[in-house]
């Protein structure tokens, strides 16, 4: 018998988590995003109308049965808890289950208690500083502010409308008539 030839082992099975990068994934994510809103952006107006709304449609109603599905879940669960209780097969102690519900509620209140005023005042001053600046420069030139917020919001002209902004409204009204079909829709 002749000795065997070091043979190289491929491994066509599935992946390991060690193997699997969060990170690389999210960036591809993110990638074919981009490229499918630039491409869609180069469509005719009557395209990208359609495909938003179908999309909008499809996230909104999706969200609405999913929603639908977790909170009958969770219902379903607190009554078959509750069930188990009356039958005795589960004995829950409501007073001492009160009493640390009220603890914690306590804690809570009084550590945000005192938070929410340093918080309140930081919050006022912090609006009051950028609503002075906001007044000096329209008090100055309203030309002068106007350039201010197209630089501050990236854009070096007035707004000018793309193509995009036709899916992107597209939609977002697809997207509440999907929503709105997924609360009446059984």
């Amino acid at each position: 018998m002749a000795p065997s030839a070091a043979v190289s082992k491929r491994d066509d099975g599935p992946s390991t988590s060690e193997d699997f990068d969060l990170e690389k994934t999210a960036e591809e994510a993110k990638s074919l995003i981009e490229k499918v809103i630039r491409d869609v952006g180069k469509k005719s107006a009557t395209r990208q109308l359609l495909f938003g709304s179908a999309s909008g449609w499809a996230t909104g109603f999706i969200m609405m049965k999913l929603g639908k599905a977790a909170a009958f879940t969770v219902g379903s669960g607190i009554l078959a808890l509750q069930i188990a209780n009356s039958s005795g097969y589960i004995n829950i102690n409501w007073d001492k289950l009160t009493r640390g519900v009220e603890r914690v509620a306590e804690q809570v209140e009084d550590s945000t208690s005192t938070k929410k005023q340093g918080l309140l005042k930081k919050v006022g001053r912090f609006v009051d500083k950028k609503l002075d600046k906001a007044e000096d420069l329209l008090r100055k030139k309203e030309r002068k502010a106007k350039r201010w917020f197209n630089r501050i919001s990236g854009d070096e002209d007035e707004f000018v409308f793309e193509e995009i902004h036709v899916f992107l409204a597209s939609y977002l009204i697809g997207l509440v008539i999907g929503i709105s079909c997924g609360i009446v829709a059984r």
